[in-house]
């Protein structure tokens, strides 16, 4: 209805260990330690596909340590798939499809409620298809026209 800009309503301020126990609980890991590694590992992967202000403004919504992780990237020149991201994650950690699956997933549910709904809109629409799914939203695309 308005076509002014909204301040983004996310989670307040949330320190590294309080991000790390949340995706911890989310990913029912046994250990702080590899929920950490989780979020290393996701969001250094995030950090490769995500680029010009959606990078930046995530950045701001994330504990310094996670923002530190994502900025750390050089975005790669190729954008990959949701699925392909997941395979790329699992290649790099030497892990399974289904492991970095269930990582993304911890991770990006903590990540997507730090960012607001209109951030993650603007995030999502500048990937390819498949990455809603990973930040636990529905996949609402439009199909595109036959060329």
């Amino acid at each position: 209805m308005y076509d002014q800009p909204r301040a983004n309503p996310s989670l307040a301020a949330m320190t590294f260990d309080q991000m790390l126990e949340r995706v911890r609980y989310e990913g029912a890991y046994p250990t702080r330690e590899r929920a950490e590694e989780a979020v290393r590992t996701v969001l250094a992967a995030l950090g490769r596909q995500i680029t010009g202000d959606e990078r930046v403004d995530l950045a701001q919504c994330l504990p310094v340590e996670a923002a530190l992780t994502l900025t750390a990237q050089i975005p790669d020149t190729e954008q990959l798939t949701g699925w392909g991201f997941v395979k790329d994650l699992a290649a790099r950690t030497g892990g399974t499809p289904a492991t970095a699956r269930w990582d993304t997933g911890a991770v990006l549910a903590v990540v997507s409620r730090l960012a607001g709904p209109d951030l993650l809109a603007r995030i999502l629409h500048r990937l390819p298809g498949g990455y809603a799914l990973l930040f636990g939203q529905a996949e609402l695309r439009q199909p595109q026209p036959a060329a």
